[in-house]
């Protein structure tokens, strides 16, 4: 019988809650918020013009939700959004994301 692994609880809620905007910088080749952008609901969103391995993307954030535009799918956390821009599969998610933060954590709030 093949050994399950998962990953640390810790770890997938820290990734769940990195900020979307700053994901989108961590991820993409090329992440660029959209100065023009004017919210309707909540002030605190932006829209940002993404390009990855993977094509070119017109994403709004709002804390950790992210919405593609294009696509008129979004989702919640770091995870999904990586998964989405990128194509990943859960597990290469994790990795990416996991991999990218230093071990001091200062990059990610």
């Amino acid at each position: 019988m093949a050994l399950r692994r998962s990953f640390d609880t810790v770890v997938l809620a820290e990734l769940r809650q990195i900020p979307a905007s700053k994901a989108l910088g961590r991820l993409a080749i090329v992440a660029k918020a959209d100065p023009s952008y004017t919210p309707l609901k909540n002030t605190g969103s932006r829209r940002w013009h993404v390009r990855t391995t993977r094509g070119e993307f017109e994403i709004i954030t709002t804390g950790v939700q992210w919405y593609d535009t294009r696509a008129r799918t979004g989702g919640g956390g770091a995870i999904d959004l990586a998964m989405h821009i990128l194509g990943l599969s859960f597990v290469g998610a994790v990795r990416r994301l996991r991999d990218e933060v230093p071990p001091d954590g200062t990059d990610y709030p």
